[in-house]
């Protein structure tokens, strides 16, 4: 049946897959920060306070405050390509593309900052895109991290007309293909130190205590991944979690008041991972590698090693190749 001539024309019917991460400011200065800390502490899913108690306390002493002592924190850890989990995002993304043949775009996106979810999500669709997966790179589930980055999708999508079919990625904490990357990844670490660690410690991304109470499964899906890591390497870990902000009880044991207790044990060498975060980014290269550092030789430790993330190393790539193309199952058209 020939076409109207007024038809529009449509590109081919092409596959999206968007990476998500939490989010960075443009730039390691106060007025970038105090932008992207506005975002991201406005969002209902991170802080569970009512809005009329949190609004004054947000706009009248953090946003006036807190960017200043932030930016320097950026500042310590930016590259010449920018932030460091931007830069590692648009790094695994480029390394996945072409995995899942040529009808499948690969693009990354930030729940706070840049580029938006919204954006994102718009060129996906605009290049054909009429079924896309939505991949929260968040090993373990929270709602102030993978819910609020499925917000933002399920948001944008309510304002297209022509909405894509959509597939959001699951917690994948304890996935075979990620615990065997976390090992490989911490064996090549340790093989590659020059003293042997006393301990390991797994740091995770510190959550509310109250949101365990809530229902929140972000501490158990926490200790799963560590004990099957510690299986995995043969050796069991020390769990902490780390970030901790404001005066509300946190999950526990605290990171820097674990590594600075590890030395009065008879702990001297250690070595910490973040197994929590799929890049590295401030809170695992300023707070862990450079902060944590000092906590734990102020404290008498003898030698500290930070191991990084899984970023965009080969392990990294091929755990989420897998875990990305098994979701696609069915969306991919055979050969």
């Amino acid at each position: 049946m020939p076409k109207p001539q007024d038809h529009v024309a449509l590109p081919a019917s092409r596959i999206g897959v968007l990476l998500v991460n939490l989010g960075t400011p443009d730039a390691p200065e106060p007025k970038a920060v105090r932008r992207y800390l506005k975002q991201f502490l406005s969002d209902p899913r991170v802080i569970e306070i009512p809005a009329i108690l949190w609004k004054p306390i947000l706009h009248g002493i953090i946003l006036p405050l807190r960017p200043k002592k932030s930016a320097h924190a950026y500042a310590q850890v930016w590259t010449d390509t920018g932030s460091p989990l931007a830069a590692i995002t648009a790094d695994q993304a480029a390394a996945l593309r072409g995995a899942f043949g040529p009808d499948v775009i690969v693009d990354y996106a930030m729940r706070y900052g840049n580029p938006s979810i919204g954006a994102r999500m718009a060129a996906l669709r605009e290049a054909g895109c009429d079924r896309i997966l939505f991949a929260p790179l968040y090993p373990q589930y929270s709602g102030a991290t993978t819910a609020t980055a499925n917000d933002a999708v399920f948001e944008t999508l309510g304002a297209m007309r022509w909405q894509p079919a959509l597939r959001t990625l699951p917690p994948y904490y304890d996935d075979p293909a990620y615990i065997d990357a976390l090992r490989q990844s911490v064996e090549q670490g340790v093989a590659g130190l020059d003293f042997v660690p006393d301990e390991i410690v797994a740091s995770f991304h510190g959550m509310p205590e109250r949101t365990l109470h809530l229902g929140d499964p972000y501490h158990c899906h926490c200790v799963k991944t560590a004990r099957l890591l510690g299986e995995a390497l043969g050796r069991p870990l020390e769990l902490a979690f780390q970030s901790r902000f404001g005066r509300a009880k946190w999950l526990e044991p605290a990171t820097d008041v674990v590594l600075k207790g590890l030395p009065a044990k008879g702990v001297r060498k250690v070595a910490v991972i973040a197994p929590g975060f799929s890049a590295d980014c401030v809170e695992t290269l300023e707070e862990i590698a450079l902060r944590g550092r000092e906590d734990f030789l102020g404290a008498g430790g003898t030698h500290f090693a930070y191991l990084r993330c899984l970023n965009d190393s080969p392990e990294g790539v091929t755990m989420l190749n897998q875990i990305i193309g098994r979701e696609l199952a069915g969306w991919q058209r055979s050969a």
